[in-house]
């Protein structure tokens, strides 16, 4: 196991060693023929206990999944990369700015049955910013640090398809696909440098509309 650093921080999780994995690993894209491009920011921070990333609880007045559990994103705009539109959620939603060059890397698209491809972009935050959630689209923003993160998912299976339901027990309940499988594949990709795959893995009923 690697020795801490002089500032007690694990060297594993630093922007270094996350950037190295990520660029090491070989993402699958996806045709979004038939889907509405989307991206979202798996954005890591530090808000002075440790590394983490930023989960939101999606605003009830929302048209679509309202009240889900989510990462900050959207629609591609016209014009826009998966790195321009995740940055910019980023600031819609989180009222958090950062520069491109912030941007560590991608991980696998993944297929929605609500007919959406999101592309989950990895971003460097660092010390954490106050955060200025936009309340016509944030009910509630949980920051997961790392620690949290990393544990194992749940699988289960629903009469509909034969592929397993992924949950990840976390902020006091049970995250599901498209956000679990992100956030899994993060962890295993960035963390601990296992090229996982995801695709396969199934959303529940109500994330299907």
């Amino acid at each position: 196991m690697p020795a801490p650093s002089r500032d007690g921080a694990d060297p594993r999780t630093d922007r270094a060693a996350l950037a190295d994995r990520l660029r090491a690993f070989p993402v699958r894209p996806l045709d979004p023929a038939g889907h509405r491009a989307s991206a979202v920011a798996v954005a890591v921070a530090d808000d002075g206990t440790g590394p983490g990333i930023w989960l939101t609880r999606r605003a009830a007045t929302l048209r679509a999944h309202s009240g889900q559990f989510a990462l900050p994103g959207g629609r591609l705009d016209p014009g826009e990369t998966a790195e321009d539109a995740a940055l910019r959620e980023l600031d819609e939603e989180l009222g958090v700015r950062v520069d491109p060059g912030q941007v560590l890397g991608r991980l696998d698209d993944f297929a929605t049955r609500s007919g959406y491809v999101i592309t989950p972009v990895v971003v460097w935050i660092g010390a954490a910013p106050p955060l200025r959630p936009n309340p016509a689209e944030v009910a509630h923003v949980h920051f997961v640090p790392f620690g949290e993160l990393d544990v194992a998912p749940t699988y289960s299976r629903i009469a509909e398809s034969d592929r397993p339901v992924i949950g990840l027990p976390l902020v006091g309940t049970l995250i599901h696909a498209p956000t679990a499988a992100v956030l899994h594949q993060f962890t295993e990709v960035a963390l601990h440098g296992r090229p996982t795959r995801v695709a396969h893995l199934e959303q529940p009923l109500f994330a299907w509309r």
